[in-house]
């Protein structure tokens, strides 16, 4: 039980410590956030760069269907429909993005190079649509760890619980209330020799 309880306590902490970081910026104009993968935990970070992960990852993406209800969208929609954290980093490209205009001289987000209307390609290589994914796992994750810390303190009571139990099971044991003495080389505690007068003095009483 103690294993268990340091154990999910550890996973806890760490919960929290990967979920701290994150949480997206406001769009002017826009209900939606927009995701920064530089934001999240270093952590999170490598597991989503590392291409075995973020392959698989993005398959699920596609295989969902989350960028096909948003593909019908007018520009008013994007004004006033609320996105998931996913849709907004892979279904479109970042919202600072400016295309169709010549001679741009301003630095734009590397994302709105990434981006390409193809069904299929659209935004899924962006910094932005793992940062999206990133997004999702973090609630989830919090939620989780609020959990948890439910179940600490549930296991913290019942592990209280039966310690006192086994506490008051020995001494009820014993004739001696605080356990029975089994010291030898070690001086007993100071109340012994106390309890052991007055349970003579008792005795010689009645």
């Amino acid at each position: 039980m103690l294993l268990l309880i340091v154990a999910l306590m550890i996973i806890t902490v760490f919960g929290f410590i990967v979920t701290s970081q994150g949480g997206g910026d406001r769009v002017s104009g826009r209900i939606y956030k927009e995701f920064h993968l530089q934001d999240y935990s270093p952590w999170l970070r490598d597991r989503v760069n590392n291409p075995k992960y973020w392959n698989n990852i993005r398959g699920c993406i596609m295989g969902s269907k989350t960028c096909a209800k948003v593909a019908a969208w007018t520009p008013v929609d994007y004004l006033r429909n609320d996105m998931t954290s996913i849709q907004s980093g892979c279904c479109k490209p970042p919202t600072s993005c400016t295309y169709g205009q010549e001679n741009v001289m301003m630095t734009q987000d590397p994302d709105c190079y990434k981006w390409n209307n193809d069904p299929n390609l659209l935004c899924y290589e962006c910094d932005s649509c793992k940062a999206g994914v990133l997004e999702t796992i973090r609630r989830d994750w919090h939620k989780l760890s609020v959990l948890n810390v439910v179940m600490l303190i549930l296991l913290i009571g019942i592990y209280s619980i039966g310690c006192c139990a086994f506490q008051n099971t020995r001494r009820a044991e014993s004739d001696y209330p605080y356990g029975h003495n089994r010291m030898m080389k070690v001086r007993p505690r100071w109340d012994f020799y106390w309890w052991r007068w007055w349970r003579d003095r008792r005795e010689q009483l009645w």
